[in-house]
């Protein structure tokens, strides 16, 4: 890559409702000062998708400065209204429509979001991914459309992982959605949702696919304190930090596999696992 180190903030379930106002002031400072080319927001903004939480989000990402795009998460879709949700489940983001699933072009990379939730599905628990076809030829047409020595970063809210190690279906489709972004040679894809930093790969039988996960900016943490991932993409690869205020190593925050879930302790009171672990059994997803 001839152009220079570009660095990137990517940031996830923000959760405002239930935000870590400590957390958001400080990424505010460290965007202010620091000043990075973009800023991607994969998703859950709001805790039960209330006007009020809409309202909070958007005025917090339209406040930011850098270029910013956002992925609509889980908890974005209406919950209680459930006309708006099938017949305009983005409506309450208006604030910042023109910033939902946008591509970014930077020097010497681009960015292209992948949509990975539904109104409904067949199944539940609807807070699982699904990349439906539609959904993934954007995508792919949209990178295809791209040079080809272009490097491309993809955007999502939900990893792509389909089963975890017990069968269990994560993301429909997730699995044929990894093989075609590998094969277009994809740098790497950028999720939230678990609420625990990951840098993994994946392997397909198009070759290996780098996943990336953030974790939380909000109270409803999982084994890890708030925290963002700083992303720095040099001409040698892809540097991945976890930037948090406990001074935890970016080693420490992250976790070696996807889990089924995102969901924290079954109490708020209760001490969270220490950093690094995932908790052994997982309560329901709601």
């Amino acid at each position: 890559m001839s152009d220079p180190a570009t660095t990137l903030f990517h940031i996830s379930d923000i959760h405002f409702g239930l935000e870590d106002k400590r957390a958001l002031s400080w990424v505010e400072e460290c965007i202010a000062t620091e000043r990075p080319a973009a800023v991607l927001v994969t998703g859950d903004l709001t805790m039960r998708a209330r006007h009020r939480e809409y309202a909070a989000a958007c005025r917090w990402i339209s406040s930011l400065g850098p270029p910013v795009t956002v992925e609509v998460g889980n908890h974005d879709m209406p919950y209680f209204n459930l006309i708006e949700r099938f017949v305009d489940p983005y409506r309450r983001f208006r604030g910042i429509e023109s910033l939902i699933e946008r591509d970014i072009d930077l020097p010497g990379v681009s960015i292209v979001s992948l949509k990975t939730t539904a109104r409904a599905q067949w199944r539940f628990h609807w807070s699982n991914g699904w990349v439906t076809p539609k959904a993934l030829r954007e995508t792919l047409d949209a990178i295809d459309a791209l040079p080809s020595d272009r490097r491309v970063l993809v955007t999502a809210h939900h990893p792509l992982t389909e089963r975890d190690p017990n069968g269990r279906r994560l993301t429909i489709n997730g699995a044929h959605a990894m093989e075609e972004l590998a094969r277009r040679k994809v740098s790497a894809i950028l999720t939230g949702h678990v609420h625990d930093a990951f840098d993994l790969f994946a392997e397909t039988a198009s070759g290996p696919l780098r996943m990336i996960g953030a974790g939380t900016l909000s109270k409803r943490i999982r084994s890890t304190p708030p925290s963002f991932n700083q992303i720095v993409l040099t001409r040698d690869g892809i540097d991945v930090r976890v930037r948090n205020l406990e001074g935890v190593t970016t080693p420490a925050m992250q976790i070696d596999e996807v889990p089924a879930n995102a969901l924290p302790p079954r109490k708020s009171q209760d001490p969270v696992a220490p950093v690094g672990t995932v908790p052994a059994e997982d309560p329901p997803v709601h």
